[in-house]
């Protein structure tokens, strides 16, 4: 998902320093100092300044080649994150669980706005090949934990989403308004959200919601099969399963008791 250059507002002086890491993602991991001025929209000298500074406190790295990586300090700041690691911690044991009962691809995320951020993946050996790696994001509508994720969000969020335009991937992702809404009000109904062949042709998605010691919903669980061997009846307890158990650990109680 390139989209050429960072749209980072860069006019003051923590916007440009924002503007510089912003300029790395899963496409760009790795930058020479004239990508990084490119994309943050700086000139090279206020980069080179820039990123002398971040790769003075450990915010980046170079390589002998002179290229530009994220550096450990950064993921040591943001493993504090209560959403990312925190939450990956407590969630861990049943993900392991789930995938030790189906044998695929098992994914936990959260949602960030409009899109749902991967925070896990386990991946099955012989799974059906999926384009997710822990930090990836994808708009709420195309994947599972999406749809789990926005069916139990606000509801003014809910109709913002579903008015603005639903980007499409495949013949089969969900574009139209008024589906969307029918999908999310069948979401909340069943307990489960399931995505068939939105991001590729070949994969179907089976989702839950992890609920948060108050009962929001916090995160969402998921385990993604070959859409031709998909047994949705048979995926969805077991989802429901790890799901619950994640809310539990997280101290959610169905009474509304805090656990």
């Amino acid at each position: 998902m390139d989209q050429g250059v960072v749209a980072v507002t860069a006019r003051s002086a923590p916007g440009r320093l924002l503007a510089v890491l912003a300029a790395f993602d899963h496409t760009h991991p790795a930058l020479s100092l004239t990508d990084i001025s490119r994309r943050a929209g700086l000139t090279l000298t206020t980069a080179h300044r820039l990123v002398s500074a971040l790769t003075e406190w450990g915010a980046l790295e170079r390589d002998p080649s002179g290229v530009y990586h994220v550096g450990l300090r950064l993921w040591e700041v943001a493993a504090l994150a209560p959403r990312g690691l925190a939450l990956r911690q407590v969630a861990l044991p049943f993900l392991e669980d789930l995938y030790e009962a189906t044998h695929e691809n098992v994914q936990l995320a959260v949602r960030d706005g409009s899109e749902v951020v991967y925070t896990e993946w386990l991946s099955g050996r012989s799974a059906v090949g999926v384009h997710i790696r822990v930090g990836a994001r994808w708009p709420l509508h195309v994947t599972g934990v999406g749809l789990a994720l926005l069916a139990h969000s606000d509801f003014a969020l809910q109709e913002e989403y579903c008015a603005g335009a639903l980007a499409s991937y495949t013949a089969h992702t969900i574009t139209d308004q008024a589906r969307l809404r029918r999908v999310l009000a069948e979401v909340r109904r069943a307990g489960v959200a399931v995505s068939s062949r939105q991001v590729t042709d070949d994969a179907l998605s089976v989702a839950a919601p992890v609920r948060g010691p108050g009962g929001a919903v916090a995160a969402a669980v998921s385990v993604v099969v070959p859409h031709a061997d998909a047994q949705v009846p048979v995926l969805a307890p077991a989802v429901r399963l790890a799901a619950r158990g994640i809310s539990r650990a997280l101290g959610w109680q169905p009474d509304g008791r805090p656990g």
